[in-house]
Parts: C-alpha cells; structure tokens; sequence
C-alpha cells in the first residue's frame, strides 16, 4: 500500500483536500476517509466533512486498485442525434466521460455500452484503467450538456482532428456571480495549478492561450446569465475565465463556492458545431437549457428570457 501525506489546506473540507491533493474523484477520497484510510496528525478520522484548519498533517493510505470490467448500464441519457459515425448526447450532469481506475460505473460510456458499437470497443480492455471507446472529448462530470461519440474509428480519428485543429465551434450556459460586462472577450493563458493539482489557473504550470468570448444574455441582482464561447479547449477554460473576471460560476465548488441556489456549477454546453465525419459538411447541435439551471436563475429573481435569445 501507497502511503500519501500533505499539509492541510486552511478552510478546506477534508474530502475535498484529498481529492486535490491526490487528483482522485471527491467520491473516492469520501470512501478513503469512511474506510479508515485517513489519519489527521496521526489520529484517524472518521468524517468526510471534517473541517480542515490549515495546521494538520494529511495522511492517506491508498489501497491497491484493481479496476472492474467496465460493463452497459441502464442510465438514462437524451439522445441528440445519431447516425452510423457518431451520436450526440444530451450529457447529465453528474456524470464523468469515461471510466477511471477508481471510477467504473455510473459515465457516459457505461450509458452507451450495449446500445451503440463505439469506435475502439473491440481495441481496449473493459479492465483497463482508462476505458474510453467513442471519446473525442470530455465535458466535466457536473457540467451538463452536448457531447459527441465516435463509433468507428474513421470517425474517432476525424473528430478527434477537428477538435484539435479547433474546427468545431461551441456555446456554453452559464449563470456567473457578479456583474459580467456585456460583451468581453478574455486572452489570459491558463495552466495546471502549482499546488492544487487538480485545479487549473491563470499562467500556472506549462500555461497554455486560452481566448473566450462572454455575451450576457440576462442580469439579476447579483448575477448575469452569460453566453460563452470558448476559442480553445483548455481544461476548465470557462471556469477559469469567469474566476478570473471575478465573477465566478454559480454553485462552482473548486472555482467559487456552494450555492442553495443549485447543487452543482450552473455551466451548460449548450450548442456543438463540427464538420460531420462522413462529407466535412457542418452540423449542428443544441441541448435545450437545463431546468436546474432556470430554476435557479428564477430563484436568484431573474426572468428567463425566450429560448431564441440564449
């Protein structure tokens, strides 16, 4: 067994401290806490939401892992679109991409498994650490909204290029805290934190240009329904700016703070445009604004404006 230590950060949630520190899933990190696994200044603790006061020293023994086969479940997901190449996914929040070492059920490709053939099925083994078939990007596990899925490989290596060539175009929802200005487009390069790893930041470690463009569609006391259009596809891109605009995302636990607004960070994908593997010819596709996102812009006393304007 692997034994991991680090300084407890001031404030923080044990939890969500070892999450960080250690890059696991918050998930993982509460089960290493109610396992015994974690011992606070050599004192074992029992309790996941144990507040941290900055002087402790963090001891986490991590067991051996040894992934499960990944194997189709029956999760419910919205179905965009499909066709023989690809499908377009209304995503859930609240699930991740793919498969991890410490994550094996309950994602995208758990979902898909057993109703598609997804590009690279047949290629890698269910008890891999990283089982991804069909992935050609990611959307965070609590952001909701239109992701894609290879199923060929033909088509898995064009939309694959596509993304890296920045030849897709896509718009996000969002609810911000504070005052976004009515049109800005940010340029601030963004790179991996230097202390909490799992974290990105402005400049940070290998920072890498990062532009997004904001339109406020809608403004409440205190908050601005914004339209964001990424121009790169940087880890957290959205998040990131946002923070660094001051005005963090809504309920945004690693990048602002809980709200009782909504349980997650308020961000949606809202619209995916890319060149269609089979013809390059455009296509488009849009998921419909989430009902926890509008429910919680009407609870910070905003009026939700027609679906044509967002």
């Amino acid at each position: 067994m692997e034994v991991r230590t680090f300084q407890a950060p001031a404030g923080e949630r044990l939890d969500i401290a070892i999450a960080l520190a250690l890059e696991l899933s918050r998930t993982y990190a509460k089960d290493l806490v109610n396992d015994g696994f974690v011992v606070l200044d050599g004192r074992p603790v029992g309790k996941p939401a144990t507040r941290l006061s900055g002087a402790e020293l963090v001891s986490v023994t991590l067991p051996p892992l040894r992934p499960i086969p990944v194997v189709p479940e029956s999760i419910p997901i919205e179905i965009l679109y499909q066709d023989s190449d690809l499908v377009a996914i209304d995503k859930p929040a609240g699930l991740v991409a793919h498969p991890t070492a410490t994550v094996r059920t309950g994602t995208v490709v758990n979902a898909l498994l057993g109703r598609f053939e997804l590009s690279k099925e047949k290629l890698f083994d269910p008890a891999e650490d990283d089982y991804r078939p069909g992935i050609v990007h990611r959307l965070d596990r609590d952001t909701s909204g239109v992701m894609v899925v290879a199923k060929n490989d033909a088509a898995h290596r064009h939309l694959a290029s596509s993304f890296q060539k920045r030849l897709t175009e896509k718009e996000y929802l969002a609810i911000a805290t504070g005052q976004v200005p009515d049109d800005v487009q940010l340029d601030a390069p963004i790179g991996r934190h230097p202390v909490r790893r799992q974290t990105m930041t402005i400049g940070g470690t290998n920072p890498k240009t990062a532009v997004t463009r904001f339109h406020t569609i809608a403004r409440a006391p205190g908050y601005t329904l914004v339209r964001a259009r990424p121009h790169s596809g940087r880890t957290h891109q959205i998040r990131v700016h946002l923070l660094h605009l001051g005005t963090p995302i809504l309920g945004d636990e690693a990048y602002g703070r809980p709200s009782a607004a909504i349980d997650r960070q308020a961000l949606h994908a809202l619209r995916l445009s890319l060149p269609h593997p089979r013809d390059n010819m455009a296509i488009t596709f849009l998921a419909d604004s989430p009902l926890d996102i509008i429910e919680a812009w009407l609870k910070l006393g905003g009026t939700w404006p027609p679906e044509e304007a967002l």
